[in-house]
């Protein structure tokens, strides 16, 4: 069975390491090109669009954040499902994080939702604390489809010490558990480059010699789980944290927003001139090469 992990592995062996995350609020945009626009949904797309052109080359896959685009009303569920279908004219793989967390028939309608129809992505991201259950509605599709999840291990914010730190004997912890069932159920999914359907979301901005450890530890016990890996860039980590996370110069992919959707504003700065979309997106476009060429060093590949 060829599954999306598959096509993501080779995505990645092609292009190197980089997610371009897609949480573009209205704010980010040049003021030039938003004041252009007839709305902020308007201006959101046409940003966006100019993003995907730029990097779907250079990128692993996007992953595009549901809420930026709730919040700007119903105008925003069609700017969401217009920017899933241009990754996918560009024959890019798509994330959709949407982080769903419940069960049974509420889960099933979730799984359509977003592995279907206008808002079918390639990926989704999923809470796993309300158990397994959880988890197994959207495995039909796994199997049908090819489709791939990344469910939340050890993420990269401040509070994930409230409750992925908990310890349930001796020094295992929360997030251990999540670990272990995930790679369970990745035995049972296996793709043609030895990881699971679906993966798990480990974070990438220790900050101490002991955090630093633990990923460590984390990528060597979890050898069949392919990680999405936040926390790069606006929040704190560096090419040589993310590489931690790596397996064999892959096996993961390392998310970056902000870093990359605003890196415009520094190169407007230092060059004194007003950007647009098109000198947003050639900035972008540079980021996402210095970003991948950074994790290419710090991995030795």
């Amino acid at each position: 069975m060829m599954y999306n992990m598959d096509r993501l592995y080779e995505s990645v062996s092609d292009k190197g390491h980089v997610c371009v995350g897609l949480d573009t609020s209205p704010g980010y945009i040049p003021p030039l090109s938003r004041s252009l626009a007839a709305s902020d949904a308007e201006a959101v797309l046409a940003f966006n669009y100019a993003i995907i052109d730029t990097t779907a080359d250079k990128a692993a896959c996007f992953k595009v954040q549901i809420a930026y685009y709730e919040a700007l009303g119903r105008a925003g569920f069609d700017v969401y499902a217009k920017t899933l279908a241009l990754i996918h004219e560009k024959k890019s793989l798509v994330i959709a994080d949407i982080k769903r967390g419940d069960i049974a028939d509420t889960a099933l309608q979730y799984a359509k939702a977003h592995f279907e129809g206008d808002f079918e992505a390639d990926f989704v991201t999923l809470s796993p604390y309300m158990g397994m259950d959880s988890i197994e509605p959207w495995l039909a599709y796994a199997k049908d489809k090819g489709k791939g999840a990344f469910v939340l291990m050890r993420t990269s914010n401040k509070g994930m010490r409230d409750f992925q730190y908990l310890e349930l004997r001796d020094t295992t912890r929360l997030y251990h558990a999540v670990g272990d069932k995930l790679s369970i159920l990745a035995d049972q999914y296996r793709g043609n480059y030895g990881y699971g359907a679906f993966g798990a979301v480990v974070g990438a901005n220790p900050k101490t010699g002991t955090e630093r450890e633990e990923v460590t530890a984390l990528r060597e016990q979890y050898g069949n789980l392919f990680f999405l890996i936040p926390g790069y860039g606006a929040q704190g980590g560096a090419a040589e944290d993310a590489a931690l996370l790596l397996r064999e110069g892959n096996g993961g992919v390392v998310n970056a927003s902000r870093s990359i959707l605003n890196a415009w504003t520094v190169k407007a700065a230092n060059n004194g001139q007003e950007a647009n979309n098109e000198f947003a997106a050639e900035a972008a476009g540079e980021a996402v090469v210095v970003m991948r060429d950074a994790i290419w060093k710090a991995a030795g590949i």
